[in-house]
């Protein structure tokens, strides 16, 4: 009995130990940008303004979750002109598809560093695989908010066309270059 006791409380303790944690993105830091060719002259960039999610990870157990919400209506290119087009029907179309999101279930390691995310990019109602390298992971106590902080820089390529934002082709190139940088503050 005693012996039954000893192994229930040693896996209760070890469970405890490797709980996930919960980050709220924080968006005044996270902001996806992009990177699209305009007719081969010059390359477009822009990002998203308004961004929020959540991220869960246990890095003991190097494992990890993030659900990120983007608001499709929130693209800025420095440009209203430009800003105006691609929230119409023949690009981000954001009357019928208000959001892009990204989710993942699964968190590459190597040793103790976060080095890739594997999860599914939704645009334009259509979910496809896109894999995130990750070249930067730190988490800090934040001197500020008095919690933690993780931070990220995140990278992925992708074709729009698999999504069907198929403006412009063939005459603009269909790949683009997507740019994290996040950060996200320890849930209570």
């Amino acid at each position: 009995m005693k012996k039954q006791i000893l192994i229930a409380t040693l896996l209760a303790a070890s469970a405890t130990s490797a709980i996930a944690a919960t980050y709220n993105i924080d968006p005044s830091h996270t902001y996806p940008s992009f990177e699209a060719d305009h007719m081969g002259l010059s390359t477009w960039r822009g990002k998203f303004d308004k961004t929020s999610g959540t991220v869960t990870m246990d890095r003991a157990a190097k494992t990890g979750a993030l659900d990120v919400t983007i608001q499709a209506d929130s693209i800025n290119f420095g440009f209203e002109k430009m800003n105006s087009h691609a929230k119409g029907a023949d690009m981000f179309n954001v009357e019928k598809f208000p959001t892009v999101s990204y989710k993942s279930h699964n968190f590459k390691f190597e040793g103790d560093q976060l080095v890739g995310v594997e999860g599914e990019l939704t645009m334009l109602g259509v979910t496809k695989p896109v894999s995130l390298k990750v070249d930067r992971f730190k988490c800090i106590m934040h001197p500020r908010y008095k919690r933690e902080v993780c931070g990220a820089n995140a990278i992925a390529e992708f074709k729009r066309s698999d999504f069907g934002l198929n403006y412009g082709l063939p005459a603009f190139a269909p790949e683009v270059r997507l740019a994290i940088q996040i950060e996200a503050i320890k849930a209570d």
